[in-house]
């Protein structure tokens, strides 16, 4: 789970795997596999270094950097 902010200041917990896109729009949406959408505060970069981190605690993305994996996944839906 990573920890995002909507724009009335609540954090929130989102599950990290329900993520299938981020945009800037120019707001950062974060587009759901369920087709939800969630505006954040956080930049796009912001989303992203927090999933790696995610990927990273849990040992998911083992010899190789975090970043890269979320980059491996991302071209993986191509």
């Amino acid at each position: 789970m990573i920890k995002l902010t909507h724009f009335n200041n609540q954090s929130f917990m989102l599950n990290a795997f329900l993520i299938e896109q981020v945009e800037a729009l120019p707001d950062t949406t974060i587009t759901l596999t369920t087709g939800k959408k969630l505006v954040v505060k956080e930049t796009p970069e912001e989303v992203r270094e927090k999933m790696s981190e995610f990927l990273k605690s849990i040992s998911l993305v083992s010899g190789i950097s975090g970043e890269e994996g979320v980059l491996r996944c991302s071209k993986a839906e191509e």
